[in-house]
């Protein structure tokens, strides 16, 4: 069985950062790099059978019902879907080998214009995980993960108190496998009711009837690092174009490319009432919230109006203890991925895939958690940290 099937079953921000793509930077090169943060996987030993699958994958084509669903969200403009209807990923943009340095491990690069490799983070994401699993593992213990969703919805349903938390599944790209998370998206939906917000996922979304959840990701921020205006102006100029596009929908901005103190010096007052919220990813959750109503209530906002999307290693734990932090402070929704998706026992591999280039310059992510900065020129990190003002961020830091 094919571990991508469609080319909907991604994460919606794709979607919706292709578009502003196509309308605003066309022409736009972009290079994205692999890296697997768990140490001691031997990827390499399944290169033959994630070669197979990405091979597999450059074959699909958006089918007629596909495209009525995206022309049918309201943010989606007629121009981009009738691309898509001619778009397919090509596997001349990929690379993938075992690493020349480090045994077990592998390279896996994506290289070519970004409107044509932008859809491929999330699906690649997904291949590896799922051979990995498949080949390690054999199926999923089923009776074992379906004893801890239920414990999951159970004790986010008995708590009191918590009517209005709202859960998106965001667990795309680390999932046990497609079918394991085909099975999970309705047992979240009758198991948390009005509490479940939707799914990241297009293709689930789609035929599950689920609100898709998703705006935009790290890479439309950190690619503004090469298209210009001033690098210092960069996160503005990203905020701005993104605000063009989309004309206040699609409003929570993403807070951590480079770092908390440099996004609320930019984050002023037009922007806090432009957007409707931010998503944390990155550092301590508590006091990222607190900094950000802070902000607003300094910029005139009431914060109580404002989303707060969590999105950072969540677990139930984490969910309830948030909430009960901020609840009547602000609005909130939690995104879980990996805690959702791919909680049967063994443990799950951290694996991600970042804009590494754009436009042959290196861009950055500058986050505000010690191990996920992700850059490949460590002169081009001092230049950003020096412009931006921004400290390194190491563990106990």
């Amino acid at each position: 069985m094919p571990v991508i099937e469609s080319l909907l079953d991604t994460d919606l921000y794709k979607f919706t950062m292709m578009q502003a793509v196509l309308h605003q930077h066309p022409g736009a090169e972009a290079e994205y790099r692999f890296r697997c943060r768990t140490p001691g996987v031997d990827l390499a030993r399944h290169i033959d059978a994630i070669a197979a699958e990405i091979d597999r994958l450059c074959t699909l084509r958006l089918s007629d019902e596909e495209l009525d669903y995206l022309r049918g969200l309201r943010f989606m403009k007629s121009d981009f879907v009738d691309f898509l209807a001619l778009f397919r990923l090509q596997r001349k943009y990929v690379s993938l080998r075992p690493s020349a340095s480090v045994p077990g491990e592998i390279e896996l690069e994506v290289k070519g214009p970004w409107l044509h490799t932008i859809l491929f983070e999330v699906p690649l994401l997904a291949i590896v995980n799922e051979v990995h699993f498949r080949a390690t593992h054999g199926a999923p213990d089923e009776a074992e993960g379906l004893r801890r969703l239920h414990d999951k919805l159970e004790r986010i349903n008995d708590a009191v108190g918590f009517d209005d938390c709202r859960i998106t599944d965001f667990g795309t790209r680390r999932r046990w496998s497609r079918a394991w998370h085909e099975a999970l998206i309705p047992r979240l939906a009758a198991g948390l009711g009005e509490k479940f917000a939707g799914t990241s996922n297009v293709d689930l979304a789609r035929r599950h009837g689920l609100v898709a959840q998703g705006t935009m990701a790290h890479e439309w921020l950190q690619a503004y690092q090469a298209l210009g205006p001033r690098l210092r102006d960069s996160q503005v100029a990203a905020f701005e174009g993104w605000a063009r596009e989309y004309r206040g929908d699609l409003g929570i901005a993403l807070t951590d490319v480079i770092g908390l103190d440099a996004f609320v010096a930019d984050f002023d007052m037009y922007f806090c009432k432009l957007f409707d919220g931010m998503r944390h990813d990155s550092g301590d959750p508590v006091a990222w919230g607190e900094r950000l109503i802070a902000h607003l209530v300094a910029n005139k906002v009431d914060p109580r109006g404002k989303v707060f999307v969590f999105s950072d290693g969540l677990d139930i734990d984490e969910v309830m203890r948030l909430y009960a932090h901020f609840r009547g402070r602000c609005l909130m929704s939690f995104g879980i991925g990996t805690n959702l998706t791919n909680d049967l026992g063994p443990e799950p591999l951290s694996i991600v895939m970042k804009m590494v280039r754009c436009n042959g310059q290196p861009v950055a992510k500058l986050s505000d958690s010690p191990g996920k900065t992700m850059c490949d020129d460590p002169g081009y990190l001092a230049y950003l940290r020096q412009v931006f003002g921004v400290a390194e961020v190491v563990a106990g830091g």
